[in-house]
């Protein structure tokens, strides 16, 4: 690069005060725009045919940056209810929702309402059936005692078993119907008529009090066909009164050993037979075959009882009522119709 004198005319030289309004710094060679002489050429004025006739054109949407340091939370839907999972529970009201029984919570959740009252319900039952036999070897008065007790844990028990609790008014009917057979009982010398007659004015008082019921017309019902149970198994279990008292005490050890055999952990059907065979076996010991035929009847009536006790889901009160008393007052009818055709 050859040195040019002093005063000599340089081409790339620009003056710093023009470099400067340029956007140069002084000393920084400024290039210029090739595009400058273009800036004042063809400038329209006013709209043309096309600014006039296209529609404007939407900015195209800006893709998002990869990677998104902030992802959107993502909201699950929610899931779909299924209709098999189980009973929902509105909203409270003033008139109060129906109530979902346990029953039906168990089979919602897929368990059964068939819960046996066990082990200790039926060794209740087997004491109180000792009692009914020792009871009938003493004599009549002595019997009446266990089976007053028998008629009341029936009549309670049938109607927690029902669901209606607190039902003070049809457990005193039954039970009060029950005490005026054991009473006709006695004054017709133990003829089963007054077992059938106190039954016949028994349902008639029931039906004249649920009558003058104010309750809804299904809940009358209901409570009618309840308080008509109750009481017929309760007056059923004088059946024991009626009868002899040598079958008193075959049916009611029968009963015993049945309701202790079916209790055992064994599969149902497997028990029900060892329930029968214990039942004959023991009316057998008793009063030979003409007992092990007895026995065998009365356990057949008594696991009807028991099974009834088992359903829909029932309480602790439920089987050391029901569970106790049914078994025995269904086989009483049993123990007075067959002591009768076996004699």
């Amino acid at each position: 690069m050859t040195n040019q004198p002093y005063g000599a005319y340089d081409p790339s030289y620009q003056d710093p005060q023009q470099a400067a309004a340029q956007g140069a710094w002084p000393g920084q060679q400024a290039y210029g725009d090739p595009y400058a002489d273009q800036q004042y050429t063809q400038q329209w004025q006013g709209q043309t045919w096309e600014t006039q006739m296209q529609p404007p054109v939407a900015a195209a949407p800006v893709a998002p940056v990869a990677p998104d340091p902030e992802p959107a939370p993502v909201v699950p839907a929610p899931a779909p209810v299924s209709p098999e999972a189980g009973p929902e529970y509105g909203p409270a009201t003033l008139a109060g929702n129906s109530r979902v029984t346990d029953a039906q919570r168990a089979r919602a959740e897929g368990r059964s309402p068939i819960i046996e009252p066990g082990m200790q319900p039926a060794a209740l039952t087997a004491l109180l059936g000792l009692l009914l036999a020792g009871g009938a070897a003493l004599g009549t008065y002595a019997l009446l005692v266990p089976l007053v007790v028998l008629q009341g844990l029936t009549a309670a028990g049938w109607f927690r078993l029902n669901g209606m609790w607190p039902a003070r008014q049809g457990i005193a009917l039954g039970f009060l119907g029950a005490l005026a057979a054991d009473a006709a009982l006695l004054v017709s010398d133990r003829s089963p008529a007054a077992i059938l007659g106190t039954l016949g004015v028994w349902v008639l008082l029931s039906l004249v009090l649920q009558l003058r019921s104010h309750a809804d017309p299904d809940e009358r019902m209901y409570g009618l066909m309840a308080t008509v149970v109750a009481a017929a198994l309760a007056i059923a279990a004088g059946g024991y009164l009626a009868a002899d008292a040598s079958a008193v005490t075959v049916g009611a050890v029968a009963v015993a050993a049945g309701v202790v055999a079916r209790a055992l952990p064994l599969p149902t059907p497997v028990s029900v037979v060892v329930a029968l065979l214990a039942a004959a076996g023991a009316g057998f010991a008793v009063d030979g075959s003409a007992g092990a035929v007895l026995g065998a009847g009365a356990a057949v009536c008594a696991l009807i009882g028991h099974r009834a006790a088992s359903y829909d889901y029932p309480s602790r009160f439920v089987h050391f009522t029901a569970g106790v008393a049914l078994p025995l007052a269904a086989a009483a009818p049993a123990v007075h119709a067959l002591a009768r055709v076996l004699t």
